[in-house]
C-alpha cells in the first residue's frame, strides 16, 4: 500500500475537511469517528505520512513513536475511559488488505464507554 496524499485523513490534517477534534499536539490528531460503532469511538492518527503500523514501525523516529503511544493514552484519559479514570477501552488498527484497512494512513480506533464485546468472529 502506498501513501495517498489525498486520503481523507491527510485532508483532515490539512484542515481541508473538518473534524470534531478531541486532542492535537505536534505528533497526533484525535477526533470522533463519523460512523461510530460504540458509545465512544474515536480515531488517533499520527501527523506523519505513514500508511500503516509496519510503515510507522520501520520509518518513524523515536519521538513520533513515543508521541503516538502517549497521544493514545492522553485521549483515553480525556474521554474518561482509561484505567486511571474509567473501565478500559479497546485500541484497534487495521493493517493492509487482510486486516481490513480502508484508508492508507495509519490510524487507531479507540472504543469505550461500554463493554466492547468479542474481538473477532
Amino acid at each position: 500500500m502506498t501513501y495517498d496524499k489525498n486520503n481523507i485523513f491527510a485532508k483532515i490534517l490539512r484542515a481541508e475537511i473538518p473534524c470534531e477534534k478531541i486532542y492535537e499536539d505536534e505528533f497526533v490528531l484525535s477526533f470522533y469517528d463519523i460512523n461510530p460503532q460504540k458509545k465512544i469511538h474515536v480515531l488517533v492518527i499520527p501527523k506523519g505520512e505513514f500508511t500503516d503500523l509496519d510503515d510507522f514501525s520501520n520509518n518513524a523516529n523515536p519521538d513520533e513513536i513515543t508521541g503516538l503511544i502517549k497521544g493514545i493514552n492522553i485521549v483515553a484519559n480525556k474521554l474518561g475511559i482509561s484505567t486511571k479514570n474509567g473501565k478500559g477501552y479497546r485500541v484497534l488498527s487495521n493493517i493492509s488488505e487482510h486486516g481490513g484497512q480502508e484508508v492508507p494512513h495509519l490510524h487507531f480506533h479507540l472504543f469505550g464507554g461500554e463493554k466492547v464485546g468479542k474481538m473477532v468472529e
